[in-house]
């Protein structure tokens, strides 16, 4: 742990490993109710630079204090994740948090024909964000009105993917590295990913492994929270 004095209130900048199930607003809670405890007030503003949903894990960046004022300069920071995809089956929120709704032919796909639609995949393109997802339309969060059954269109953005690299190719399955800007959704890309394939798709596990230079193995674990707060030094 460290020995470094700390100054939440001034602003400190903390890097966590967000668990499975977990929202990012549950670490965000359960951080700012122990770090209140610890400076014993009753607020303290903290902050997340960059939304991950539940069924992914991985870097997240936490902001207390003054240093919420950074947020958007993390969120503007290249990112790289690791996904796992199964092709195939495509889900209503394009991964697990849903169950499957349809199923479509393999048997055409080989993994060179994985490797070519990836390609296409690379450099600006236009995606059109997840139905269950926190984009906003006529003021209300897409989800909501997903969830409720209600219609919610929404429309492509230009994003760019630096690069994405095939890990492991096990078909169904397939692994793949992908480096992107703010505002890509990897659950997207997966669907379109199966559909540059003529089949379906959905996400089956996605870690978040970098931040601009903030690597999966500089984060803490939430489970490591008490101990961290414990040995702090106040300023």
């Amino acid at each position: 742990m460290t020995n470094r004095e700390m100054d939440f209130t001034g602003g400190e900048i903390l890097y966590f490993n967000k668990p499975l199930d977990w929202t990012s607003f549950d670490l965000v809670n359960k951080f700012r109710y122990k770090l209140s405890r610890k400076l014993n007030v009753k607020k303290i503003k903290v902050g997340h630079a960059g939304t991950l949903d539940p069924k992914a894990t991985g870097v997240m960046i936490l902001c207390t204090g003054k240093a919420t004022k950074r947020i958007d300069e993390f969120q503007s920071a290249a990112k790289e994740y690791v996904a796992s995809i199964k092709l195939g089956e495509t889900t209503p929120s394009f991964d697990l948090e849903k169950e499957v709704d349809r199923t479509y032919p393999v048997d055409h796909i080989t993994c060179e024909t994985v490797k070519e639609a990836l390609a296409k995949f690379t450099g600006e393109i236009r995606q059109v964000p997840p139905v269950f997802s926190a984009c906003k339309i006529g003021g209300k969060r897409a989800y909501e009105l997903a969830r409720k059954g209600e219609d919610a269109p929404l429309k492509a953005k230009t994003l760019v993917i630096d690069a994405i690299e095939l890990l492991a190719c096990t078909l169904p399955v397939i692994q793949i590295r992908v480096t992107c800007s703010k505002g890509t959704y990897i659950r997207a890309l997966a669907r379109d990913i199966g559909e540059a394939l003529h089949s379906g798709a959905h996400l089956i596990a996605l870690q978040r492994t970098r931040i601009g230079s903030v690597t999966l193995d500089m984060c803490m674990s939430p489970d490591h929270m008490d101990d961290y707060l414990k040995n702090i030094i106040l300023k």
